[in-house]
């Protein structure tokens, strides 16, 4: 029987610890926001408006910068408002819309990475097939089952929190919705829903990684019988494996602050969740920006003809 007096407004109480040097929060993560909005749109500007650019790879990267400009929309403006003038209120369905498109969008940014080593991976392994197999036609078999893996898998765990009863407390110890946040606040047994959150980590981030790394294994190893050529060639995996290696350490940092959340601060494991989805949003078009040359070029053209004062390296 559904309970009456279940709640459907919640107290979004995220960084609650800090009292009044809470505002100051607004500083830093409102330049952050500024920088992924910058740099995000710059990257896909870029990208869009030269013809040179749109190779598979440079698109994937567009898609990537896509995916780190839109998910910050999701829950920043509604965190800094709240930094600012204390809204903390959301309600119930406000709540589950967030937690369905900022998880949706989060999974695309291993996803993303996932696409990203298997053109490394054709283009290092099967050189000669690369263009074969990248392909749109033939790349969508690799777009589409992902694609509908983690579209069914976020409504999963969305259409499985939506019928809980929330008849004790209503505040969130977050900044934004959630999904084990909101969880943990209901009433009754929550275990289907812990099981579909852990099966959604396995089938989604922890899949694509390690696809990615046996990608990558095969990419070495094919460089290291190949000698000088392969070593060359594999100069353009670098990007891909710094963006990898920083995801994979926010990653784990943020899942060990809950697994020894009695021994943090509230704070602490806040500040790590917000990161895990926030720092790539900055960090990844900074990253791709600089170290593909292509890119590079592009933008500080772009840049001097919208200011002529920005002058070219020579």
């Amino acid at each position: 029987m559904e309970n009456v007096s279940s709640h459907k407004h919640f107290i979004l109480d995220g960084f609650s610890e800090l009292g009044a040097l809470r505002p100051v929060l607004f500083i830093p993560f409102f330049i952050m926001f500024i920088v992924s909005l910058s740099a995000n749109s710059m990257l896909l500007y870029v990208v869009i408006s030269q013809r040179s650019l749109h190779s598979p790879m440079c698109i994937l990267m567009a898609g990537m910068a896509f995916v780190d400009l839109s998910l910050p929309l999701f829950f920043v403006p509604n965190m800094l408002l709240s930094f600012l003038f204390d809204w903390r209120g959301i309600s119930l369905t406000g709540c589950l819309i967030q937690i369905y498109f900022v998880h949706l969008m989060g999974t695309f940014q291993s996803t993303l990475l996932l696409w990203m080593a298997l053109d490394r991976y054709f283009a290092i392994c099967t050189p000669l097939y690369y263009h074969e197999h990248m392909a749109l036609s033939k790349f969508l078999k690799f777009v589409i089952p992902l694609l509908i893996r983690n579209v069914f898998m976020i409504t999963l765990i969305v259409t499985k929190a939506a019928p809980l009863s929330f008849c004790s407390v209503n505040v969130i110890q977050h900044c934004f919705c959630e999904h084990m946040a909101l969880v943990e606040l209901a009433c009754g047994s929550t275990a289907i829903n812990n099981l579909v959150g852990l099966l959604t980590v396995f089938l989604i981030p922890v899949a694509d990684f390690i696809i990615i790394t046996a990608s990558y294994i095969v990419i070495f190893s094919t460089v290291l019988s190949s000698g000088k050529t392969g070593v060359k060639a594999l100069h353009t995996c670098v990007t891909h494996i710094v963006v990898i290696t920083f995801s994979l350490a926010i990653i784990l940092v943020t899942f060990l602050s809950y697994r020894i959340k009695n021994n943090l601060p509230a704070a602490i494991r806040v500040f790590f969740s917000i990161m895990y989805l926030f720092f790539p949003s900055c960090f990844n078009p900074i990253i791709y920006g600089i170290r593909t040359a292509e890119i590079r070029q592009h933008i500080l053209k772009t840049l001097t003809c919208w200011f002529p004062i920005v002058k070219r390296p020579l």
